[in-house]
């Protein structure tokens, strides 16, 4: 008999106009009569007031309203210790701080979470990690997917637009991760989940098909992110999301004066890095080019010191995983894409 896997992924899954204004209807349907609520910090009222509502229709009590303005390792575990023992779920809405911090509490807690995302600047809505901070650094740590995730397509289309493109800029990085991936297979001999590499792809390829910000736009980049966040738990790791296009956003992270948007780091880094393995350069570019990710990095350019830097450092930010940066000294080519290459160059400080 075969061993099969088995993975942990969403039951529940709503992305459409209006579904903040039913997330009490969808806990109420899995007898949730107690949950604990985590907003960021900042949400507006309207969100805050729409969330509040669908709850009270449905007689759903909210035991814990919790606003959270830091993703803190610390804090966050307070959080979990301060968690009323009546909570039947746990409810994460904004963006991802609070969706990073409400995941983790209800990791630690053993309790089904419930991601509503009202923004899509990264895949980390729905995905089997967190990203919080220990001692002022980001560390990535291993967390539970959620049980629901409920898009709201009608308010993720008027977040900042800012955050949308940083959403398209870790999604154009899954072409990188998985070339990197193959890469470490054939010279490092890591083995490659064929079915998590072909979901991160085709993930890819949907939003690629209508890369437009409307409304159905908005539900394919939501869908495209929520599908390379199971890839990860389909083969318990990061590589068919992440490769060295986010080593070099750790390394900016790490000492850049001014650290970006997770997302329009890695989708720059994504598209150097294509130029690098020779490979997607003109689908990720041309993706840049029609969503105006190119123009919204080159009105705030980034460092070329900095990127140096941070493509430097970036194979020792985690020595043993194989990537396009590990073959050997890359710095000659990354010096001269960032000089000549037409979409680069306007994209950087001279």
């Amino acid at each position: 008999m075969m061993n099969s896997t088995r993975v942990a992924i969403p039951t529940l899954v709503r992305i459409k106009p209006d579904a903040l204004a039913r997330v009490g209807v969808y806990l109420s349907r899995f007898d949730h009569p107690r949950v604990a609520v985590f907003l960021s910090e900042g949400l507006i009222e309207p969100l805050v007031e729409g969330l509040r509502a669908s709850l009270e229709a449905m007689s759903i009590e909210a035991v814990a309203w919790r606003m959270v303005d830091s993703h803190a390792f610390e804090d966050t575990v307070a959080h979990f210790v301060q968690l009323p023992r009546t909570a039947t779920a746990i409810v994460g809405c904004g963006g991802g701080k609070a969706l990073d911090v409400a995941k983790y509490v209800a990791f630690m807690a053993n309790l089904p979470y419930f991601a509503v995302p009202t923004s899509l600047s990264n895949d980390g809505f729905c995905s089997p990690q967190v990203s919080l901070t220990i001692d002022g650094k980001r560390r990535s740590l291993a967390a539970g997917m959620p049980f629901g995730v409920v898009v709201d397509t009608r308010v993720c289309a008027h977040a900042p637009p800012l955050l949308t493109l940083s959403g398209i800029g870790d999604l154009a990085a899954k072409f990188t991760a998985v070339s990197d991936w193959k890469l470490a297979f054939y010279h490092a001999g890591e083995v490659v989940d064929d079915f998590a590499a072909l979901l991160s792809d085709g993930a890819v390829h949907a939003f690629l098909g209508r890369p437009e910000l409307d409304h159905e736009g908005i539900r394919l980049l939501a869908t495209s992110l929520m599908f390379n966040g199971i890839a990860m738990e389909v083969c318990g790791s990061s590589r068919p999301a992440s490769g060295s296009e986010h080593l070099i956003s750790h390394a900016l992270d790490e000492f850049s004066a001014r650290p970006r948007l997770h997302g329009l780091q890695v989708g720059v880094a994504a598209y150097l890095m294509s130029l690098l393995q020779q490979q997607n350069s003109q689908a990720i570019g041309r993706l840049f080019e029609q969503t105006g990710f190119w123009d919204a990095i080159a009105s705030d350019r980034f460092s070329t010191a900095e990127w140096l830097q941070a493509v430097r450092r970036a194979p020792a930010i985690k020595p043993n995983f194989y990537t396009v940066l590990s073959t050997r000294d890359r710095i000659p080519e990354v010096v001269e894409a960032l000089a000549s290459d037409r979409w680069l160059k306007a994209c950087f400080t001279a």
